[in-house]
C-alpha cells in the first residue's frame, strides 16, 4: 500500500511508509500541541493521532479559561492509507513547512468550537530520550518523541466567547511522537498481568532566552524508569533557528521533582524540579498552577472518546464541564495539565506541568489505585 510521502528516500525498512516495521496493534504516530497565555487567562490543546493497525485516524481540541467551562470537539475517522491526509471532518492540520510552521483549522461546526491557528517555533527540534516501559516481558511502551517551543497566532471561538490568539503574547509546545503504547479498546484473553504503580511528570518551561524541559516515568517506589532534564536556545523568530537540530541542547546529568498535591486528590498544588548538571551543580525551579486543563478533554483516559478506539466511519462528538466541579479521582480526571508560573531564585518562567499518577506511589503516599493525597 503506497501513499505520497513513498516519493522521497525516507524509508527505514523494504515495507512502503504505510507499513509499521511492527505488527504491534497498538503502534501510533502523534502529533500533540497546547497553547496557552503566560497569566492563565487561557489555554488550549490539540491532538491528532493514526493507529495504522487499528485502522483509525482521530483529533481532538479543547479549550478552557478561568471560572468557564472546558469545550471539548471530538474526531475520529477510519484512517486513509494517505498518510499525508491530516483531516477529521471539520478539523485539519495543515504542515506549512516541517519543523517550523503547522497551521490547525476547525470549521465552524455543532460544537460551538472552532479555530484558525499558526504556530511557529521558537526552537530547534529537541529529541527526548527514548521511552520504554515494560509489562510483564512485552513493551507496553516504546515511543520516540521531540518537542518544540514556539508560539501561536489567530482566534479561536467557543461556546463562551472569543479569544485573539497573538503570537507576541501566546506559548506553545508541539509534542510528536511515534512507536507503540496502549491506546484503544483493551486487549483481551492470555492471563492477566498486575499493574504497577507509576508516575508521569512532563515540564516545558520558557524563560526569557532560552527553555528547560524536565520528563518522568517513576515507578511506585519513586524509583526512576525515564529520567531527563535539558536547557536549550530559545530564538526570536523562525528564521533564526539554525536548522531541524541547532547542537545546542544542554543535556543534564538527571533530573529529579517534587510534588505538593492537593489534600484529597492527586493534583499537584505546587512543585519543585532539580536539574542537575554534569558537575552535580543543581538549578532548582518552583512551580506555581495558575490554571488547570483536563486531558481527557484531548481523549486522553477518556470513557467514550479515548484515543484510538473504532467509533465508525466518520464521527464527531463534542462536551463541556466545569474543571473545579470533577471528582479528582475519577479514573478519567486524574490525568492533568496545568499552566504554571516558575522560578529559580534568579529568573522568572512560565510553562506547563503535566502530571498522572496511577496506581500505588511511595513519593504520594499512595497505596491504591486511585486513593488521594493524605495530609500528615
Amino acid at each position: 500500500m503506497l501513499n505520497k510521502l513513498d516519493d522521497y528516500p525516507i524509508h527505514q525498512t523494504p515495507e512502503p511508509i504505510a507499513h509499521p516495521a511492527t505488527s504491534d496493534r497498538n503502534v501510533y504516530d502523534r502529533t500533540w500541541y497546547n497553547g496557552y497565555a503566560p497569566d492563565g487567562s487561557y489555554y488550549f490543546g490539540i491532538g491528532m493521532a493514526v493507529y495504522p493497525h487499528r485502522g483509525i485516524l482521530d483529533c481532538a481540541f479543547s479549550v478552557v479559561q478561568p471560572g468557564m467551562r472546558q469545550h471539548c470537539f471530538y474526531g475520529s475517522r477510519r484512517a486513509p492509507a494517505e498518510r499525508t491526509e491530516m483531516n477529521v471532518g471539520p478539523f485539519r492540520m495543515e504542515i506549512i513547512e516541517p519543523m517550523r510552521k503547522t497551521r490547525v483549522i476547525l470549521d465552524d461546526n455543532e460544537s460551538g468550537i472552532s479555530c484558525d491557528l499558526t504556530f511557529s517555533a521558537r526552537t530547534a527540534s529537541i529529541q527526548e530520550a527514548r521511552q520504554i516501559l515494560l509489562s510483564g516481558t512485552r513493551r507496553a511502551m516504546d515511543a520516540t518523541r521531540f518537542d518544540q517551543f514556539g508560539r501561536w497566532q489567530g482566534v479561536i471561538n467557543h461556546p463562551d466567547g472569543e479569544i485573539k490568539v497573538d503570537d507576541s503574547f501566546c506559548h506553545g509546545t508541539k509534542d510528536r511522537s511515534w512507536g507503540v503504547r496502549g491506546v484503544g479498546e483493551s486487549e483481551t484473553g492470555g492471563a492477566p498481568v498486575h499493574p504497577r504503580g507509576i508516575c508521569f511528570v512532563w515540564a516545558p518551561l520558557f524563560w526569557e532566552d532560552h527553555i528547560s524541559h524536565a520528563i518522568f516515568f517513576d515507578g511506585e517506589r519513586g524509583e526512576p524508569l525515564v529520567r531527563e532534564g535539558l536547557e536549550a536556545p530559545l530564538y526570536k523568530s523562525v528564521s533564526d533557528i539554525p536548522g531541524v537540530e541547532d547542537g545546542l541542547v544542554d543535556r543534564k546529568l538527571t533530573a529529579r521533582h517534587r510534588i505538593k498535591y492537593h489534600p484529597g486528590t492527586r493534583l499537584a498544588a505546587s512543585a519543585e524540579i532539580d536539574l542537575v548538571n554534569l558537575d552535580e551543580g543543581i538549578r532548582t525551579i518552583q512551580l506555581e498552577p495558575i490554571l488547570k486543563f483536563m486531558m481527557k478533554g484531548l481523549g486522553y483516559g477518556h470513557p467514550e472518546w479515548k484515543q484510538g478506539m473504532w467509533k465508525g466511519e466518520l464521527e464527531t462528538g463534542h462536551e463541556s464541564f466545569d474543571p473545579r466541579q470533577l471528582d479528582h479521582l475519577s479514573p478519567e480526571n486524574i490525568h492533568v495539565q496545568q499552566v504554571v508560573k516558575a522560578t529559580d531564585g534568579e529568573r522568572e518562567g512560565v510553562g506547563v506541568l503535566e502530571q498522572i499518577v496511577v496506581g500505588p506511589y511511595a513519593p504520594g503516599g499512595f497505596k491504591s489505585l486511585f486513593d488521594g493525597y493524605k495530609e500528615d
